[in-house]
């Protein structure tokens, strides 16, 4: 027999309900949401005006000005830097390294093998020999003798150990028990029962003046202010963060308009300008004045440098008969005919055809 009540189906599928929220709640989240939305939307909309401010800036300005900033700082300061470290303190520093190695370890090393170390050696030997003396005296007189001082001692300092602790058992500690245990022990149990009966009234005087009205307070009081304060910063919490995305959806929504404005206003007619009336005319300029005019100044080119051509050709020839004028004709060298080969010859191992070994 089955004991557990079988549960409707209807009952099993209904889902469960969350806990319902209180009137308090719903009482403050609508206005809460509209003020709070009401003061973020522009605070979202200038931060997203700066934030876009701000990247247009870094695009523009402050990269490429840390970009100069840095090769100025490489080129005044690491380069510098490094040729001076490189070809200065680098050389300086292992011209330095040898003069040490050679002026002062090397001395220093021969003066320690070669004298230190043998005088080091004689004094460690006579060091040896005092020391052997030394122990020798410890153990063939000093150790007796102290063995007996420590005898002689140890039965005067027994005798008067003995001495002194009768008298202080018998002088101090019989008399500190039994004042402890007939005085101070009756009058410690006296004052301990009259705290024990203080500190029992101070606690009650204390609940019932500080304890329970503090416990009142924070029940009755603090706590449903608190609860409520509490409900009051979440729903404000809650509030900001949906008027920041709301916010958000508005700044973009206000950013998309105000772009596509620009473009339709500026952007458009500027770029129909260009397209429409611009380009045809630099065609029609391009077209009827600057090739003209480009033609012209390649023509002109032409003829000044044909024109120099011929007049550094006629100062060559004027320069030539103004020399024939005064030094009269150029001797014609005899032996030039004779550097080139003759065609009847024929060329054999006993002659040669050059010029430095022709006969």
């Amino acid at each position: 027999m089955d004991l557990e009540k079988p549960v409707p189906q209807q009952q099993a599928q209904r889902p469960q309900q969350q806990n319902p929220e209180g009137c308090l709640t719903a009482a403050i989240r609508i206005p809460v949401r509209i003020v709070v939305l009401v003061l973020v939307v522009p605070v979202r909309m200038v931060w997203d005006a700066l934030v876009v401010a701000g990247r247009f800036l870094n695009d523009t300005v402050l990269r490429p000005f840390g970009r100069a900033l840095l090769w100025v700082g490489r080129a005044v300061f690491v380069w510098p830097l490094v040729g001076l470290w490189r070809y200065v303190v680098v050389p300086l520093g292992k011209g330095l390294g040898w003069l040490g190695k050679y002026l002062v370890v090397v001395p220093l090393v021969w003066l320690y093998r070669y004298v230190l170390t043998p005088v080091g050696h004689g004094f460690g030997w006579v060091a040896r020999g005092i020391g052997a003396g030394l122990a020798w005296v410890y153990a063939r007189v000093l150790t007796p003798i102290g063995h007996g001082v420590m005898w002689v001692t140890r039965g005067i300092g027994l005798g008067v150990y003995t001495a002194v602790a009768w008298l202080a058992r018998y002088l101090v500690v019989v008399p500190a028990l039994w004042v402890y245990g007939w005085i101070l022990t009756p009058i410690g149990h006296g004052m301990l029962w009259i705290l024990r009966g203080i500190g029992i009234c101070l606690y009650w005087i204390a609940r019932v003046l500080l304890v329970l009205p503090a416990l009142a307070l924070w029940r009755w009081v603090l706590t449903p202010v608190g609860l409520f304060l509490a409900v009051v910063g979440r729903e404000v919490g809650d509030a900001l963060g949906h008027a920041w995305r709301i916010a958000g959806h508005i700044s973009l929504a206000v950013g998309r308009f105000l772009g596509t404005l620009f473009r339709w206003i500026f952007v458009e007619p500027v770029r129909w300008v260009y397209r429409t009336l611009l380009t045809p005319v630099g065609h029609v300029v391009r077209d009827l004045v600057l090739r003209p005019v480009a033609e012209a100044a390649r023509s002109v080119g032409r003829a000044t440098r044909q024109a120099l051509t011929a007049a550094r050709e006629t100062v060559r020839q004027t320069r030539a008969d103004f020399r024939r004028m005064l030094l009269g004709e150029p001797r014609e060298t005899i032996g030039a005919a004779l550097r080139e080969p003759s065609g009847g010859e024929t060329r054999t191992l006993g002659s040669s055809t050059t010029a430095l070994t022709k006969d």
